[in-house]
């Protein structure tokens, strides 16, 4: 099966956000969710302008809430990383890392990527189906079959992608996630796909292109615990 590649998370003093950031949003383009959305990713690009690499480049947003604020529910962080890495994109961001933390501040940080070795424990699937269906859920759960639930608190994950050519991977982060139940444990017994994803304080998601998997996706997947939030 195809091998992944995984990246170091950009290391380096991140620049401070003038707007806050903003959790990604399905309303329609009027709603104050969505204007607001749009100005945070319009003033956090222009910020970064002056710092943007060529070549392979890595994307980390660390955002910041308030104290008091549970870490581990809600505030999912691939909805904090979709519309900023989306708005951002290239042919060339090959990784996105995303953290939350109790602070005042939230910041973000391009680098050009570094190369890292594999996680120790990972799980892998060739995905056949679309990201869009039901299907493409039940093969990346599959691959989870066996995996221990990660005991409670806050979970650190990283999903490597290899992809064909034609993939947008970043839509495939959040059907992936949701297929992650087995080791997040579920919001509620009887729903399927609604696993505990607020739990995941540290996120890294990484890509590679292959030219021989036409529309399959490989997914290597490690988790575990966070030391402290």
């Amino acid at each position: 099966m195809t091998g992944a590649r995984w990246y170091a998370r950009p290391e380096g003093e991140g620049l401070f956000l003038r707007k806050a950031p903003r959790l990604a949003s399905w309303n329609k383009a009027s709603d104050p969710d969505q204007v607001r959305l749009r100005e945070y990713l319009e003033d956090t690009a222009e910020l970064l302008a002056p710092a943007m690499v060529s070549g392979p480049w890595a994307l980390r947003l660390d955002v910041g809430l308030p104290t008091g604020r549970n870490l581990i529910d809600m505030a999912d962080l691939d909805n904090y990383a979709f519309p900023l890495a989306t708005h951002l994109r290239s042919e060339h961001l090959v990784s996105v890392w995303c953290a939350k933390r109790h602070a005042d501040t939230s910041s973000v940080l391009v680098a050009p990527v570094h190369e890292a070795p594999e996680p120790e424990a990972t799980y892998t699937v060739r995905t056949t189906a679309s990201s869009q269906t039901k299907a493409y859920k039940e093969q990346v759960r599959t691959a989870l079959a066996g995996a221990t639930e990660i005991p409670a608190g806050a979970v650190q994950l990283q999903l490597a992608f290899v992809v064909g050519p034609q993939r947008n991977w970043l839509s495939l982060w959040k059907p992936t996630i949701d297929a992650l139940d087995p080791l997040l444990g579920r919001t509620r017994a009887d729903r399927d796909w609604h696993p505990k994803d607020g739990r995941i304080t540290d996120l890294g998601l990484h890509v590679d292109v292959d030219l021989s998997l036409g529309h399959d996706v490989v997914v290597t997947i490690a988790a575990g615990t966070v030391a402290s939030t």
